[in-house]
C-alpha cells in the first residue's frame, strides 16, 4: 500500500506516518520544510516502512502539487493535515498573513483534493482521501478567524466532494475533525495580541489523533471526530447558540490561550514562512 502524507514533517502529519510506517507501507512524505521532512523519513524507516521518498513542496503553490502527484505512482491513500494560523482580532491581524493563513489551509487543501482525485481517476477510480479538519470548521472561536474561516471551507469541500463521488464505490472521502490535540501548531502559530493558543483540556496525544486517522483508512467514514468534548461542543454550539456565544470568550480565554501577555513576540509565525526548529510530533504545554 502507498500513501502520500501532506504536512508530514510535523503534528499529525508526521504521527500518522509514524503509524503508516508499523504497518509497513510505502510512503510519500510532502512539507515545506526540508530539514524536518528528512528526519521524519528517517524516523519512518527506522520504523519499519516500504519504500520512503520525501517531496519538499508547498500545498499552498498549486502547480507544485499537481508536479507532486502527477510525478509519483497513483497512492492508494493521500492524508492531508498542513494547517497555520495567526491569533488576534479579526482587525488587527495583518491582511497578508490572514490571506496567507487562509490560502494554506483552504486553497491547499484544495489543490491536494483536486490532484488527488485526479491520481485516483488515473488508478481506475480507486482511493481514499483524508483530510485532516478540526472542531473549529463547525463552531467559531473569537482571536483565531483565520482558522476558523479555513476550516470551516475545508468541512464544507470535503462534504461536496463526499456527495460527487458517491457513484464512485471504489473513491473514499474522508473528514477527521480534530479537538484539543497537543501538536506544535499552537506555538509556532502567529499572534497579534501577545499571547498565542495551548490545547484546551480535555487535550489529547497526537499519536492518538493519528491512530484515529489509521483507523479511518481501514474504514473509511464521512466524518471522525477526535476528542471527548468535540461532538457535545459541535452539538451545543448548533442547538444553543445564543449560550455558546456567551460562553466562549471567558472559556477560550481560560483554557484556550497562553496566561502571559507578551507584546514582544507578536509576528506571523510560521504563515509566511516555516519555522523548522519547531516542528515536531508533539509539544508539551503547560
Amino acid at each position: 500500500m502507498r500513501a502520500l502524507i501532506t504536512g508530514a514533517s510535523s503534528g499529525v502529519g508526521r504521527a500518522t506516518a509514524h503509524q503508516l510506517a508499523d504497518a509497513g507501507w510505502d510512503l510519500h512524505l510532502a512539507s515545506r520544510s526540508p530539514g524536518p521532512l528528512e528526519d521524519a523519513a528517517a524516523e519512518c524507516r527506522g520504523r519499519g516502512a516500504g519504500e520512503v521518498t520525501v517531496h519538499v513542496c508547498d500545498v499552498a503553490d498549486r502547480s507544485a502539487v499537481a508536479e507532486l502527484l502527477a510525478g509519483m505512482p497513483p497512492p492508494d491513500a493521500v492524508v492531508h493535515a498542513p494547517a497555520v494560523l495567526a491569533y488576534g482580532r479579526f482587525e488587527d491581524v495583518p491582511a497578508d498573513v490572514f490571506d496567507a493563513a487562509v490560502r494554506t489551509t483552504l486553497n491547499g487543501t484544495a489543490h491536494v483534493a483536486q490532484e488527488a482525485l485526479r491520481a485516483f481517476a488515473r488508478a481506475g477510480d480507486a482511493g481514499h482521501l483524508v483530510l485532516v479538519g478540526s472542531l473549529l470548521g463547525e463552531v467559531p472561536v473569537p482571536t483565531m478567524s483565520s482558522y476558523c474561516t479555513a476550516k470551516w471551507g475545508v468541512h464544507g469541500l470535503a462534504r461536496c466532494l463526499q456527495v460527487e463521488t458517491r457513484s464512485l464505490p471504489q473513491v473514499h472521502v474522508s473528514l477527521v475533525g480534530l479537538g484539543a490535540v497537543r501538536t506544535p501548531v499552537y506555538v509556532q502559530a502567529g499572534t497579534y495580541q501577545g499571547r498565542r493558543g495551548r490545547p484546551a483540556p480535555p487535550s489529547v496525544s497526537t499519536e492518538h489523533a493519528a491512530r484515529r486517522v489509521v483507523r479511518v483508512l481501514a474504514r473509511p467514514r464521512r466524518l471522525r471526530r477526535v476528542g471527548v468534548l468535540t461532538a457535545p461542543t459541535a452539538w451545543g454550539h448548533r442547538w444553543a447558540p445564543w449560550a455558546y456565544d456567551a460562553m466562549i470568550t471567558p472559556l477560550f480565554g481560560a483554557f484556550g490561550l497562553e496566561p502571559d501577555v507578551d507584546h514582544g513576540r507578536d509576528g506571523p509565525g510560521n504563515v509566511l514562512a516555516p519555522t523548522p526548529e519547531g516542528e515536531a510530533v508533539d509539544h508539551h504545554y503547560r
